[in-house]
């Protein structure tokens, strides 16, 4: 137990964040200060800039919703653009991305594996090599460098190793999957495929063509913290390849969001209502979009998840998947246990009362007891 920093009140606290949920959502001056440590000695451990940079005379950077107006000589938030010579460089492009990329044998730990094609063999034969879980066929899973975020608790942070990171060649990706006919479907993540979705984009639209006759879905994991119009782009061919979008939403309440992730959450919750109202939801059996959030001991409970089922069920697809992912000590929040099965069954109930129905609880591996389903 750690004693909250403001209240004096113990906690299930990380020593990173010494602040209890109450004090961070009453949002004061003092619990910003800690939220503010928390993420710029982590940025500037990676020599990554402490905060979105924002400067008056810098050179503004649109492919994410950070939207960075970075400095002379300076990187934006993700570490993949630079000012240089007050020129925006990249170290990737629409042909080009940093990343690595395996084969992931189905069925996969996706978290949409529960209902999607690869899982289930919904959508057969149009979307589904099978009618049912497609064993003997493959993911093709895209890690990507750079994140549009800074989570305390990320599960994947070497992705903020830019420079560990093999640049990789459209054509050459294409390659790969031209010559495995076992692939049934993509699936960006990292990091978060945010920062480069120019490179995703062309891909996808170059699949469309290259392998027209070819099953082979497009899935996104995400925090959707992008550009607008990028967005929208990838949805619609998202949705032309029979993929799945799913978006992390980390938490409601601004501070909270903010606290955990380093940026505000307008734009990932602003994406996640545009593609929502303009997907289509009733021209296949499983749902283009889906949400997650993992319960981050303390800080993410039945309040955040019980406002964030109110927002899914206020955009009016009632199809919308949505998993809570039990928690897995990892980078600065190591010092946290795996989820409580009290505050996932807190969360569990919340949701199933708001939705009418139950949410998919993920990684239940990790959850020491049974839940009241």
């Amino acid at each position: 137990m750690t004693r909250c920093e403001i209240c004096h009140k113990e906690f299930n606290l990380s020593e990173v964040l010494p602040i209890c949920s109450a004090c961070l959502r009453k949002d004061t001056e003092l619990s910003k200060s800690f939220v503010w440590n928390a993420h710029s000695w982590r940025q500037y451990l990676f020599e990554l800039p402490e905060t979105v940079p924002k400067e008056e005379k810098g050179l503004k950077c649109k492919v994410c919703a950070n939207e960075c107006i970075i400095p002379p000589d300076g990187l934006g938030y993700c570490g993949l653009r630079s000012n240089v010579e007050s020129r925006l460089e990249a170290k990737v492009s629409a042909t080009k991305a940093l990343m690595h990329y395996y084969f992931d044998p189905h069925v996969t730990n996706c978290c949409g594996s529960y209902f999607c094609p690869a899982g289930t063999g919904v959508g057969y034969p149009q979307w589904a090599k099978k009618p049912s879980a497609e064993y003997g066929f493959s993911n093709l899973a895209v890690f990507f460098y750079g994140c549009s975020l800074d989570c305390l608790f990320c599960q994947n942070v070497s992705h903020k190793r830019i420079a560990q990171g093999s640049l990789v060649d459209i054509e050459d990706f294409l390659n790969v999957i031209e010559q495995n006919q076992k692939i049934s479907c993509i699936c960006y993540f990292g990091g978060s495929p945010e920062p480069q979705l120019p490179f995703t984009i062309r891909v996808m639209e170059k699949c469309q063509t290259r392998f027209e006759d070819r099953l082979l879905r497009q899935c996104f994991e995400m925090n959707g913290h992008g550009n607008p119009s990028l967005m929208k782009r990838m949805g619609r061919l998202v949705e032309e390849a029979g993929g799945i979008i799913k978006f992390d939403l980390k938490a409601f309440s601004e501070p909270i969001y903010q606290a955990l992730s380093g940026v505000p959450k307008k734009p990932s919750f602003n994406n996640f209502k545009m593609l929502a109202d303009f997907l289509s939801f009733g021209e296949r059996d499983y749902p283009p979009l889906m949400a997650t959030t993992l319960l981050v001991p303390h800080y993410v409970d039945e309040h955040e998840v019980t406002q964030i089922a109110q927002f899914l069920k206020e955009l009016n697809q009632p199809s919308i998947e949505y998993s809570l992912l039990i928690f897995h000590p990892h980078h600065l929040m190591k010092d946290l246990p795996a989820t409580p099965l009290d505050q996932v069954q807190r969360c569990y109930d919340a949701v199933k009362r708001e939705l009418g129905k139950p949410p998919h609880i993920g990684n239940l591996h990790l959850l020491a007891g049974r839940l009241r389903l």
